[in-house]
């Protein structure tokens, strides 16, 4: 690997020369990077970016100063083993936020999806994969071996315990402990999360449309009684036309190490 010569490095960087640097990438004042390292085209290290280890940065991302990318997780397990971290195209990883790479026992890879906002000081551990437009507000830890799916907005200062899933389109709100599995286009918050009904702002700039939303919230009162799987499987034993309803029932009965939360 190599710099491609169209990129553009300041002088007071430090790039390992078997680095692989691709074309237009711009590396600012005192960036860090290690010799495992590949650079996507277009990626730009505003300043004082370290990134480290078997790590991928995908075409057009955009990093911060002081974010720290690709070294060992925060796991006591981890022995050194040749893991990765994976961040694909046209991402903004903004000031402090760390990201590791995976770990052999969860699968070896941390993956990023494209399109994603990581603001200030926000935190993605070992083993996670985390899906396209996923929005993390300032100082949002997740912690390893989470899935986040497309369109997840976490709010500021919350934090998601191991091996949670949060379905495509959740939110969840500002200053919130998540310690259960998420249903697609579900709103949790609180100081420890409840599913306080559905992410209707987020449901309708996707294109929901009226009928959909009214099928959510019958499937939600349906959901409220009794065990929250056993309830989806009944109802999806019922069948539906819905493709919101047949998503969320998808994401419940599916492979899970986490409980539910269930509707207030």
């Amino acid at each position: 690997m190599a710099i491609d010569p169209r990129a553009i490095v300041h002088p007071s960087a430090v790039i390992a020369p078997e680095a692989g640097i691709g074309p237009d990438c711009r590396i600012g004042p005192f960036c860090v990077i290690g010799p495992e390292v590949t650079l996507g085209p277009g990626v730009e290290l505003k300043s004082h970016v370290v990134i480290d280890g078997q790590t991928e940065i995908g075409e057009g991302t955009v990093v911060y100063p002081f974010a720290s990318l690709g070294h060992a997780p925060q796991d006591l397990k981890f022995r050194g083993e040749h893991t990765r971290l994976v961040i694909g195209a046209r991402n903004r990883i903004r000031e402090g936020v760390t990201m590791n790479p995976g770990t052999d026992g969860g699968g070896g890879v941390t993956r990023i999806g494209d399109d994603g906002l990581f603001m200030a000081n926000s935190h993605v551990a070992h083993d996670c994969r985390i899906g396209d437009r996923v929005i993390l507000v300032n100082n949002v830890a997740i912690a390893g071996h989470c899935v986040l799916e497309d369109d997840v907005i976490v709010g500021g200062l919350s934090g998601v315990h191991q091996f949670v899933r949060i379905g495509r389109g959740a939110m969840i709100g500002a200053v919130t402990m998540v310690t259960a599995d998420v249903i697609p286009h579900g709103l949790v918050q609180g100081p420890r999360g409840v599913l306080d009904g559905l992410n209707l702002v987020g449901l309708k700039r996707r294109g929901a449309g009226k009928a959909d939303i009214l099928a959510l919230r019958d499937l939600l009162g349906d959901l409220g009684h009794g065990s929250f799987r056993d309830s989806a499987r009944e109802r999806a034993n019922e069948g539906t036309d819905n493709e919101y309803v047949r998503e969320v029932l998808n994401f419940i009965l599916g492979p899970s190490d986490r409980s539910f939360l269930a509707p207030r």
